[in-house]
């Protein structure tokens, strides 16, 4: 289990929670997610719940039973960080996931599908109907699947290293 705080710098970032909470859905033991920064962010939770995830919500945290085993859904991105949080969520699940109102990845991650499906993913961009609806991400599993630490290289970028790695290695332990 992990329990992670997301802090000001140069504490765990509050920009990982989303993805954070999206790997411990998948790995066993109960881990507890704070948001010390933005309080409220968890717009994310209720759509990886739809997906199978087990999350409790209290004040500023969230409660995951971990090893939950997704499944795909139609899930909708509210911000540009519970996007990135639903397309690995929806990496990792079984079946298809569709992942609507992808315009916030746009905003944030350059070549998001071409990155992805580089490291083996089924991923394609779709148009929704009617056809001004913004587009969405199609996820599929496939024969092979990216590792996560993989993925969130790919999601995070400069952004995650080995520091804020560390830092949540050592909060963990520290519990």
């Amino acid at each position: 289990s992990v329990d992670c705080i997301a802090l000001p710098y140069p504490g765990i970032p509050t920009d990982v929670q989303a993805q954070l909470m999206s790997l411990l859905a998948c790995v066993p033991g109960i881990s507890i997610v704070t948001d010390k920064v933005f309080p409220d962010r968890f717009m994310h939770a209720s759509e990886l719940a739809r997906m199978g995830a087990n999350i409790r919500r209290e004040s500023a945290s969230a409660i995951l039973n971990g090893d939950s085993r997704l499944s795909g859904a139609c899930v909708m991105a509210s911000d540009l960080r519970a996007s990135a949080a639903l397309v690995l969520a929806g990496l990792a699940a079984e079946g298809e996931t569709v992942v609507r109102r992808i315009y916030h990845l746009d905003r944030g991650y350059e070549k998001l599908e071409e990155k992805l499906i580089a490291l083996g993913a089924n991923v394609r961009r779709v148009k929704d109907e009617p056809q001004n609806m913004p587009e969405s991400l199609k996820l599929t599993d496939g024969e092979s699947r990216p590792s996560y630490s993989e993925l969130l290289d790919a999601l995070t970028g400069p952004h995650w290293n080995q520091s804020a790695s560390d830092k949540l290695t050592q909060q963990s332990s520290d519990h």
